[in-house]
């Protein structure tokens, strides 16, 4: 008997059903069957479905007769299950890699629940992947196991049957059916649900939820949507016949209510010719089931609920015209009063900027405005010591203010005060350029701190590469730049490519990076602080997995390599620390594979954290790609190691300053199995791994002393002088000075 029995109903997918069938196949986890029903489809989908049933076995073909829609084609699917549980696929959807894995292992966990549920994310026909909107349910603190009426909550989840998975003896004890004609998987998922002992979740995307740009039946104005009465028909009629379900009742009244409005109100549901019989019969259906003195929930919109249920057609019509007319006015309000807003702000510019710049006003920003945080953040602290007579403002979005620590003084972006702070301050700092209506003030010092050492193209250099620079004009990034008074410079390599990609009327202050003064000069215990608090024991090994993000991707992310078979292959004293770059923190792709494997404590996903330097410290090796950490690591003589899995894709989409894997930091890996090899055998630690990180430090040995923070706030803000470490020019920058300040 197989574990899982997979039923896929089969109508007019030929164009996706490879697709489908390849993401069951491909599971890591093989103990399935699945079940595909051809609903007498008229294009070429019965012959896929037969050449998969004969070159895999566990494909079990079924051809039905005659079209009777989805409903029946599941019905006969679950009527063949041989598996401990059942589950229902779309045939133009798919699994994600590892699903059957995590629910095998979630049923083990919970001892055989009725019913697992996971989460799913919804793929655009565009490119665009967005993860369903109730994902937090699914992470959210409770009981392992429980029942419905524990988590009342799940009821208000997309009510599909394709992201559970059904004990067999289960479904088929209660004597579950699908009804025929739309709507039909409402029915099924609130009777089991609401007659489930035990459910349970899974909080990982398993279903790639394809949204397709036609042929979505669902949206095709059709007379099948007036099935949707006979469903609810079938669910109070279930409740009816199990007096321990009343309590489900008022629910269900408030969610009809909602539903028939929600269809009315949709111009691709029911056709205009038959709305009014559709209200008819929502009325109908709203006076008959009705509980006793109840009253409809919040949710359910008043006006339009009691139209809906007692006035005609006519009336509801003239409201629906009547908040159509509305909309528009708020619209066009809403435009007046954005010109408004235009205006006002325009004066209260002119105003702001005729006043003096306070000497003694410094204001930063990191990352977009996510918070106190790399080089902005180190010379903010050294600044706080070092000139505390200069008042320290930091640009915060409203997301990040939770995270500031006490004391720290912030504006929000495009505030009032933001504008009056960023129009008086004579510092500004910033490791991301100001945005455009920031203006550039005589006297004013514009601090630009850049994020790193640069490995991939950046500035001008990206009108090479048109991909990467998707989005955004680099002659406007250019005119932001024009602003910059100061560059600041890690090493000789830093300079030459700031110089290049960023011809602007800057200075280049050859300080080191702010951010890796704590790398060179580490405060005492902040290593065994950082990994106490990450879980992870002095007498283990902690490798910190950080690749950067691809701009050739829609989304910025890339599939990197198989981490739960490199953690399989790492000695037990090893632990592996995740950190996916910061632009995608809130990718999908964490709801995938990396959640998953942090909830099960195969490793660590890290990607919140917010010091990148901590990781840094507390890590014995890295393994990244095409990351501007790599030199930052270096400074700490630890073991390197490159997967550059996609180097080829990589250059041509976004281009690197030189050839990471010519002269590398360390071991260079270029598939899942190399990697996993290195790390297994012990090799990336190696002699051959101190060989080449030595050089590489070498070649690139910068300003870094430790010390950077406190030359850019000697430097730039008291006028003081602070001598900059001797580094020896590479060849193609002989004859450059060797003074701290360099103009471009």
């Amino acid at each position: 008997m197989p574990r899982f029995s997979i039923v896929v109903p089969v109508h007019n997918v030929q164009g996706y059903l490879r697709t489908c069938l390849e993401s069951v196949l491909d599971q890591s986890y093989g103990d399935f069957e699945v079940i595909v029903v051809d609903d007498r489809s008229p294009d070429g989908s019965a012959a896929i479905i037969d050449e998969f049933a004969a070159r895999d076995e566990r494909v079990v073909a079924v051809h039905l007769p005659v079209n009777g829609g989805i409903g029946p084609a599941r019905n006969h699917g679950a009527r063949l299950a041989r598996g401990e549980y059942l589950l229902f696929l779309d045939s133009d959807d798919s699994y994600t890699p590892g699903t059957l894995r995590a629910i095998a292992e979630r049923i083990d966990a919970t001892d055989r629940p009725d019913i697992v549920l996971f989460d799913y994310a919804r793929t655009h026909w565009y490119g665009a992947v967005k993860r369903n909107r109730d994902a937090e349910v699914f992470g959210a603190p409770g009981p392992e196991v429980f029942t419905v009426a524990e988590r009342p909550e799940l009821l208000d989840l997309f009510t599909v049957v394709w992201n559970k998975a059904y004990r067999l003896d289960f479904f088929r004890e209660g004597g579950f059916t699908f009804p025929t004609g739309f709507y039909e998987d409402a029915v099924i998922v609130y009777q089991t649900l609401w007659t489930a002992r035990t459910i349970t979740l899974v909080d990982r995307i398993c279903v790639s939820y394809r949204q397709r740009r036609q042929g979505n039946a669902m949206r095709t104005p059709s007379r099948e949507h007036f099935e949707v009465f006979a469903q609810y028909e079938r669910l109070f009629r279930f409740i009816g016949e199990r007096p321990e379900l009343e309590r489900w009742r008022g629910f269900l009244y408030d969610h009809m209510a909602d539903h028939y409005l929600f269809i009315l109100r949709q111009a691709d549901r029911v056709p205009p010719s038959s709305r009014p019989e559709f209200h008819r019969r929502a009325a109908r259906d709203l006076r008959a089931y009705r509980p006793d003195g109840h009253r409809p929930g919040a949710h359910v919109p008043r006006t339009s609920f009691t139209l809906l249920a007692r006035a005609p057609y006519t009336l509801y019509a003239l409201h629906c015209i009547a908040a159509v007319k509305r909309a528009g006015l708020r619209r066009r309000r809403l435009v007046w009063r954005r010109r408004l807003r235009r205006v006002l702000l325009a004066l209260h510019r002119r105003l702001v900027l005729r006043r003096a710049l306070d000497p003694n006003l410094a204001v930063y920003s990191a990352f977009s405005h996510r918070g106190v945080l790399g080089d902005p953040a180190a010379i903010h602290h050294r600044a706080r010591e070092l000139a505390p007579h200069i008042r320290s403002v930091w640009v915060v979005g409203k997301d990040h203010v939770d995270t500031l620590p006490p004391g720290v003084e912030h504006v929000l972006p495009g505030s009032r005060a933001y504008r009056r702070v960023t129009a008086r301050a004579t510092y500004l700092i910033n490791n991301v350029n100001w945005a455009n209506d920031l203006v550039k003030r005589k006297g004013a010092v514009h601090i630009h701190t850049h994020q790193g050492t640069p490995v991939k193209s950046m500035g001008a250099d990206l009108l090479k590469y048109p991909g990467a620079r998707r989005g955004f004009s680099v002659p406007k990034m250019l005119l932001r730049a024009d602003r910059w008074d100061y560059s600041l410079v890690a090493n000789p390599h830093s300079e030459l490519v700031w110089d290049r990609a960023y011809p602007c009327g800057f200075t280049s202050l050859r300080s080191g990076s702010p951010r890796n003064d704590c790398l060179v000069r580490p405060e005492e215990g902040r290593r065994e602080s950082v990994r106490q608090r990450l879980g992870v024991g002095d007498d283990s090994t902690l490798i910190l997995y950080a690749p950067t993000n691809r701009d050739h991707r829609q989304g910025g992310y890339a599939p990197t390599c198989d981490l739960e078979r490199l953690v399989a292959g790492l000695p037990g004293d090893h632990v592996l620390a995740v950190r996916l770059h910061p632009s995608l923190a809130q990718h999908h792709e964490r709801g995938l594979g990396l959640r998953d494997l942090a909830t099960r404590g195969l490793l660590l996903d890290v990607t919140d954290e917010p010091r990148v330097e901590d990781l840094l410290l507390a890590s014995d090796a890295l393994i990244t790609d095409y990351s501007s950490l790599m030199f930052d690591y270096a400074l700490l003589d630890r073991p390197i190691v490159l997967h550059t899995y996609d180097l080829d894709t990589y250059l041509a989409a976004r281009g690197t300053y030189f050839d990471v894997t010519e002269r590398p930091p360390g071991h260079v890996t270029r598939d899942e199995d190399e990697l996993a090899r290195l790390f297994a055998s012990g090799a990336w630690r190696d002699e051959e791994s101190t060989r080449l990180r030595t050089a590489f430090r070498s070649r690139f040995r910068g300003y870094d002393d430790g010390r950077a923070a406190e030359r850019v706030v000697r430097t730039l803000m008291l006028g003081e002088d602070l001598a900059v470490p001797t580094v020896p020019a590479p060849a193609s920058a002989s004859g450059a000075p060797s003074d701290a300040l360099t103009r471009s």
